[in-house]
């Protein structure tokens, strides 16, 4: 295990209050279970104690339904942590007749925001569970349901890769720009490292449908600034990536991605930090 992985998974120490949201592939919301997760450094924070209460009520105040506690000194290697203490965590390769899933994780000031999607045992996208955390004792508060418009424009931002063997983590620039070409249509161009990609995507609701390539793939605008982008059924034999977004304020985004090639292996983890520039 890498000596900065466990750094930076110290950054996630506190007691975090929040709740655990099932949503649907369509990203409608089913139902919502109250959480408090405490991550305690022991032992000069060579240890640490995870717990995690959930609740069937609307109260932190009542009996917990689950009182879950584990003990780590080394992290696995399927989990990556990023200099800002953000995470990302997930099944290390896609296989026939299997549930594959992965779980994004963010933290800025005293705010924690974690997603995970998974895929069912025929590969079909099935389910989203979002878990809003805010840091106990703190006024942190919830961002609004992310909206079509706050993602218009330019956004500059800084790209960092990380890789399950541990090597240097490649930094590069990023360049992404949101056009809106009708009420149902935008266009979306992004520039890295000397590559441009440009696509369009419907516009249905919530749900930016991109229906270009060999899997189709859509955007789902959440509650709390989440955005997930995820294909509706994994292929074998083919690369794909899964993203969640988190629209940390107005001007500043950040997206978490996880890359897979055509062996369904995973190859590394990216943090996109991008600010809106126009």
């Amino acid at each position: 295990m890498s000596e900065n992985n466990w750094e930076n998974f110290l950054k996630n120490l506190g007691e975090w209050q929040g709740s655990f949201t099932k949503i649907s592939p369509q990203g409608d919301v089913l139902d919502s279970t109250l959480s408090i997760i405490s991550l305690e450094g022991l032992e000069n924070n060579k240890l640490v104690k995870f717990r995690l209460r959930r609740f069937a009520g609307n109260s932190y105040e009542e009996t917990p339904t689950q009182d879950y506690t584990q003990e780590y000194r080394n992290l696995g290697r399927q989990i990556i942590f990023f200099e800002t203490g953000t995470f990302s965590k997930g099944s290390f390769q896609l296989a026939p007749f299997s549930e594959f899933g992965s779980e994004f994780g963010f933290i800025k000031g005293d705010r924690r925001l974690r997603c995970v999607l998974l895929y069912d045992r025929q590969n079909e996208f099935s389910s989203i569970t979002l878990i809003r955390e805010f840091r106990s004792g703190s006024n942190a508060e919830e961002r609004s349901q992310l909206t079509l418009d706050q993602l218009l424009g330019k956004w500059q931002g800084t790209a960092y890769s990380a890789y399950p063997d541990f090597r240097p983590v490649d930094k590069f620039e990023t360049h992404l720009e949101v056009n809106k070409v009708d009420n149902h249509q935008i266009e979306q161009k992004l520039i890295f490292s000397g590559t441009t990609l440009s696509s369009t995507a419907q516009i249905e609701g919530n749900k930016l449908i991109f229906n270009t390539g060999d899997s189709p793939r859509q955007i789902l605008l959440l509650p709390d600034g989440t955005s997930t982008n995820a294909p509706s059924k994994l292929e074998l034999r083919q690369p794909f990536f899964l993203e969640v977004g988190w629209l940390v304020n107005e001007k500043e985004r950040q997206r978490l991605i996880r890359n897979y090639d055509a062996t369904g292996a995973w190859t590394g983890s990216t943090l996109v930090i991008e600010h809106k520039v126009d």
